[in-house]
């Protein structure tokens, strides 16, 4: 079991001189919030595919059990809307992300505001998710080879887990059936924080939790106030001891399905004034008490 308090992203500018040191060459920011946070959410990876060289670059400069979570291309969620996507699912496994090896941790996929629940649709994008690094090979080998030309790294080495989380933004959906969904597939169901924005639900649906806190009063701009960071707290205390919070909101009348353990990652997405990295260093600072 492992609770993960970490960020989303680390460049940003306006940390520089403020959480980074003012001296510190921006080709050492990474370096710098490895050992200041036990996770980072890979964000890049939404907005286009990443280079080898980028995947190898990042894995060597993380201490050993540091650990990346990644979000899946928002070509797939987003353009694609989930459909037709075997060809740009092989490109991203294709074009590097294996060679974070053991620094790999879960895989986001972040589904636009406009995305209603269509169970057959979600049914078929969960199946094809590989759900070991095996899988994902397979899949990589499958990539275009005239799209993915000179852009391709397909590392062999010891099998490993993957695991993926699902961000929802839609309200249709609120439905029992989605949430057997995910536990039929064992994909986590993303706690997404976003003030009275998108949806908020606490279902467990996996062996782990996914959070992002986006911000406690105002969106990816405002900072969370003690009360609020002892709130999170608590409830990540009892996530990972295999509960659930008495309060939490479910969409299923079902409870968490029972558990020992369970590792949770929790991010912060509130950066616009530079938040994020000191709400996560207190938020972990409570929970090593």
């Amino acid at each position: 079991m492992a609770i993960r308090i970490g960020i989303s992203g680390w460049r940003y500018a306006p940390w520089r001189g403020v959480f980074y040191p003012s001296a510190l060459p921006q080709r050492r920011e990474l370096e710098y919030a490895a050992h200041s946070f036990a996770s980072i959410e890979l964000n890049g990876s939404f907005y286009s595919l990443q280079s080898p060289a980028s995947w190898e670059a990042w894995a060597g400069q993380v201490p050993r059990d540091f650990v990346f979570t990644v979000k899946g291309p928002r070509y797939i969620t987003h353009m694609l809307r989930l459909r037709n996507i075997e060809a740009a699912l092989a490109n991203f496994f294709a074009s590097g992300v294996l060679l974070l090896v053991r620094h790999l941790g879960p895989l986001l996929w972040q589904l636009p505001p406009s995305m209603r629940y269509e169970p057959e649709v979600l049914d078929a994008f969960l199946a094809l998710l590989p759900r070991d690094t095996d899988a994902a090979l397979a899949l990589a080998r499958r990539h275009e080879p005239e799209r993915m030309q000179g852009r391709t790294a397909l590392p062999e080495g010891p099998n490993r887990r993957l695991r993926h989380a699902l961000e929802i933004r839609h309200e249709s959906f609120d439905d029992p059936r989605f949430i057997r969904l995910l536990r039929r597939h064992r994909v986590a169901l993303g706690v997404s924080d976003t003030p009275d924005r998108f949806p908020y639900v606490e279902d467990v649906t996996a062996g782990f939790m996914y959070l992002r806190l986006h911000g406690d009063t105002e969106l990816y701009r405002s900072g969370y106030s003690d009360e609020a960071l002892d709130r999170w707290a608590a409830r990540i205390r009892r996530w990972a001891d295999g509960g659930e919070p008495a309060d939490a909101r479910r969409y299923s009348d079902s409870p968490a399905p029972r558990a020992k353990r369970r590792d949770v990652y929790c991010y912060f997405d509130n950066d616009a004034k530079v938040r994020a990295p000191f709400d996560a260093q207190a938020l972990y600072e409570r929970l090593a008490r």
